[in-house]
C-alpha cells in the first residue's frame, strides 16, 4: 500500500494531523522523531562524508528536535559537530525537549555561528509549517551560508519556505538537498520553493499509508499512474471516427498558425480525425498548410452550430489565435453542451463577464477545460488572483469549484484541479517550455484526449505530463512545431 504515497502531496495541516492521528493510534511520536533525526544525520554522512564539520542548526520547534536527533548521531559517527540553537533551549516542550536532552553535549546560541570553509550546515531551523517571516538573526546566518556557497542539508524543508505555498518568507536557505518525511508538502513541489530543495528524499518513518491517506486530500504530482486507467484501449476493429473527431477553430487570415499548431498537436495526440473550421478569409492560408488535417469553411454561429450538429465530431478547441472576441462568446455558449477546451482568446472573450461562462457549463457533467497563463487567469478570477494568502493549488481548485469546469494553470509547476477538489501539481516540464506556441501545442493535446472519450480532469493531466515529456524530447531551442512533432503515441507514454 506504501506505493500509494508515492505521488502523493499531504499540506502541513495536513501532515500535523497525521501526526496526531499516529500518535492516537497507539505510535510512539518521539520514535517517529528519532526516525526523522537519524535520517537527516545519515544524509548528511553519505551525502557529504568528507565534510570538515556538520553545522546542525536547531529551531524551536519539533523540525529543531529532529536536528539534535541528528547531532547525536554525527557525534556517534565519529563527525565533528557542532549545533546552534535558535531561542531558548529551557523553553523547549514535548518531544523537541528530549531529544535536546538526550544530546548531552554543549550547544551554541545560532547568532554565534560563523561560517568557515569544510562546513556541511544540517538546516533543523524551521519546518513546512512556517508561516511567518523568519526572524532577523536567521536572515543573517541565511547571508553567510549563503555567501560562502557552504552545502546545506535540509530537514523536511528549506527553513525560510513556505510549506503550504511555496514562497519565501523573507529569506530561505538554499539546500543541496531535502530530507522530508512520509509525502511530499506543496513547498516541495510549487515554484519557487522547488528551486530552493536540491534533491529531495522521502523518508518513511513508519506512519502507516491508511493513516496518511485518511488526512490527505487529493493532492499529487502529476503521473502516469494518476490518469493511465482513463487511457481510451485500442481496439483491433477502430477507426479515425471512433478514435476521437476534433475540431479546432481558426482565427482570420492573419492568425491562422495558432489553430494549425493546436491540430497538429490534437492528430500527433492521438485524434483520429482533426479539422480545422476556419472563416472564408484564412481557408487559403490554412489550406497552403494543411495535410492529413481536414478544413472546412464556417460563416456565422448558426453555420457553427450546423455543421457541429454531426455527431461524430466529438470535442472542441476554441481560443488559440481566434481574435474576434464578440464572436468566440457567441461559439462557446452555443456548444455549451459539448466537450470543449478553452485557452487564450477564448478564455479573455469573458473577462467582462465570466458568470456567463461559468453558467452555461455549471449544469451536468464536466465538459470544460480552461487552461490559462497567470494573466487570463486573473481576468476569469480576479479576486483569487489578487489574493496573496492562497497558494496556486488553492487558486485553481477554488476556481475549478467555481467554474464548474477544469482548471489548468500554466507554468513551470502547472496545477490542474477539477471541481471535486483533486489537484496535481505537474514537475516534468522543462524550462524551454515557455515559448511561443506552447500553450496552443497542450490546448490540441488535451482536445484530442477529450474527443477520445477521456474525462475531463485525466484528459488534462494526461495532456500536461504529455506536454513536459515531448519538451524534453524536443530539447532545449526547440520551437512549438518540433514540441507538437515530439509527441509520444500515448501508449509509450504512460509506460
Amino acid at each position: 500500500m506504501r506505493h500509494q504515497l508515492e505521488n502523493l502531496v499531504v499540506t502541513p495541516a495536513e501532515m500535523a494531523a497525521i501526526d496526531r492521528s499516529a500518535a492516537a493510534s497507539g505510535i510512539d511520536s518521539y520514535g517517529l522523531m528519532l526516525k526523522a533525526g537519524s535520517a537527516a544525520g545519515a544524509a548528511a554522512l553519505r551525502h557529504y562524508p568528507g565534510a570538515l564539520r556538520y553545522v546542525v542548526l536547531c529551531g524551536p520547534g519539533n523540525n529543531g528536535g529532529d536536528g539534535y536527533i541528528a547531532a547525536a548521531l554525527l557525534y556517534e559517527a565519529g563527525a565533528s559537530v557542532d549545533v546552534y540553537s535558535l531561542g531558548d533551549t529551557a523553553a523547549l516542550t514535548g518531544d523537541a525537549a528530549r531529544a535536546f536532552s538526550d544530546l548531552a553535549y554543549p550547544t551554541k546560541p545560532l547568532a554565534t555561528y560563523v561560517p568557515r570553509p569544510g562546513d556541511v550546515v544540517i538546516d533543523a531551523l524551521f519546518g513546512a509549517g512556517l508561516a511567518r517571516d523568519v526572524p532577523a538573526e536567521v536572515r543573517d546566518v541565511v547571508s553567510a551560508v549563503t555567501a560562502r556557497d557552504l552545502p546545506v542539508i535540509a530537514v523536511d524543508l528549506p527553513s525560510g519556505l513556505c510549506g503550504r505555498m511555496g514562497t519565501v518568507r523573507g529569506t530561505a536557505f538554499t539546500a543541496t538537498h531535502t530530507v522530508t518525511f512520509m509525502c511530499r508538502k506543496p513547498g516541495h513541489v510549487l515554484l519557487p520553493g522547488r528551486l530552493l530543495c536540491g534533491s529531495i528524499e522521502v523518508f518513511d518513518i513508519g506512519i502507516p499509508p491508511r493513516v496518511v491517506i485518511a488526512e490527505s486530500h487529493h493532492l499529487r504530482v502529476n503521473s502516469p499512474t494518476v490518469w493511465r486507467m482513463a487511457l481510451p484501449s485500442s481496439q483491433p476493429e477502430a477507426h479515425k471516427y471512433n478514435r476521437g473527431h476534433l475540431v479546432v477553430f481558426s482565427g482570420g487570415a492573419l492568425t491562422t498558425g495558432a489553430a494549425r499548431l493546436s491540430a497538429t498537436a490534437g492528430l500527433r495526440a492521438g485524434a483520429g480525425l482533426v479539422t480545422i473550421f476556419a472563416p472564408r478569409d484564412a481557408l487559403a492560408t490554412n489550406a497552403a498548410h494543411l495535410t492529413a488535417i481536414m478544413l472546412k469553411e464556417v460563416g456565422d454561429v448558426a453555420d457553427v452550430q450546423a455543421k457541429a450538429a454531426d455527431p461524430r465530431i466529438s470535442a472542441f478547441v476554441l481560443g488559440p489565435g481566434f481574435g474576434d472576441l464578440k464572436k468566440a462568446r457567441a461559439l462557446v455558449l452555443a456548444l455549451s453542451d459539448r466537450p470543449l477546451v478553452l485557452d487564450a482568446d477564448g478564455i479573455t472573450a469573458f473577462r467582462e463577464d465570466p458568470d456567463v461562462l461559468f453558467s452555461a457549463f455549471r449544469e451536468g457533467p464536466v465538459r470544460l477545460v480552461l487552461t490559462p497563463h497567470d494573466g487570463e487567469f486573473a481576468r476569469l478570477f480576479p479576486d483569487l488572483a489578487a489574493d496573496t494568502e492562497l497558494s496556486k493549488v488553492e487558486r485553481a481548485r477554488k476556481a475549478a469549484a467555481r467554474s464548474h469546469a477544469v482548471v489548468v494553470m500554466k507554468g513551470a509547476d502547472t496545477v490542474i484541479a477539477a471541481p471535486d477538489g483533486r489537484a496535481l501539481v505537474n514537475e516534468n516540464a522543462p524550462p524551454w517550455l515557455a515559448t511561443a506556441g506552447s500553450g496552443d501545442v497542450l490546448a490540441g493535446i488535451v482536445g484530442a484526449h477529450l474527443a477520445k472519450g477521456m474525462p475531463a480532469f485525466e484528459a488534462a493531466a494526461a495532456a500536461v505530463w504529455r506536454h513536459g515529456e515531448a519538451g524534453e524530447r524536443a530539447g532545449e531551442g526547440m520551437t512549438a512545431e518540433d514540441l507538437a512533432a515530439s509527441i509520444r503515441p500515448i501508449g509509450q507514454a504512460a509506460s
